[in-house]
């Protein structure tokens, strides 16, 4: 477990999304506000080191807004099939065997 505690993941929720063009971004101010494609209550995605890993959906409690997880986002096939690399074009591992060891 002390292996875990050096583990940094940054965790984020996206509730919606806004396209805008840069000028006027630039041009706002402290307190402006950027009107989201979304309300309150659609899901949210979860990401861990900007990769989804779930949704969910806000829960709104007294002064505490927190995020309850309805749904767990399965990994690629690549990374869940044995004997093969993360990530795209992932190559087969070559077992020991193969590899002449």
């Amino acid at each position: 477990m002390a292996v875990l505690d050096e583990l940094q993941v940054d965790l984020k929720v996206v509730l919606g999304r806004s396209h805008m063009p840069l000028h006027m971004l630039l041009r706002m101010g402290r307190g402006a506000v950027i009107e989201l494609e979304a309300t309150e209550t659609d899901m949210v995605e979860i990401l861990a080191n900007d990769h989804p890993i779930a949704r969910g959906q806000i829960v709104v409690t007294g002064n505490r807004i927190s995020v309850e997880v309805t749904e767990l986002i399965r990994k690629a096939d690549v990374v869940r099939t044995p004997g093969v690399t993360i990530g795209e074009g992932a190559v087969p591992i070559l077992d020991d065997a193969e590899a002449g060891f």
